[in-house]
């Protein structure tokens, strides 16, 4: 059975850091992708970036230079290190996996983590 925790949410001022973690457990990091979403209130959850096997990586553009996605395969963790962070990130933040399909397909963000809640304030 997948699983997907996530960890390292909290307040913090603008222009602060946080490192959230996403710790997989029954699952093989394959060619597909994990991703970090984020849903604010009253607006829909929201990609904002994603990894593959090969470490290949994609930023949504309200993140990107500010919000880096790695992984660890060793500790089956997926990390997102968000730094110079705005009042506009504060939402709850979710990591979710492809479930691998096939040879070559991947049902996209098919397992989701419970979420953790980031909250960035003036």
């Amino acid at each position: 059975q997948v699983q997907l925790v996530e960890s390292g949410g909290g307040s913090v001022e603008a222009g602060g850091s946080l490192l959230l973690s996403c710790a997989v457990s029954g699952h093989a990091f394959s060619r597909c992708e994990i991703g970090w979403w984020r849903q604010a209130p009253g607006k829909e959850r929201e990609l904002i970036t994603a990894i593959d096997n090969r470490g290949d990586t994609r930023y949504d553009d309200s993140v990107k230079s500010r919000f880096t996605i790695y992984q660890d395969k060793t500790k089956k963790t997926v990390y997102l290190q968000m730094n110079d962070l705005k009042t506009e990130d504060t939402a709850v933040y979710y990591c979710a996996a492809d479930r691998p399909s096939g040879r070559t397909g991947c049902v996209k963000f098919n397992y989701w983590g419970q979420g953790t809640q980031v909250t960035v304030s003036s």
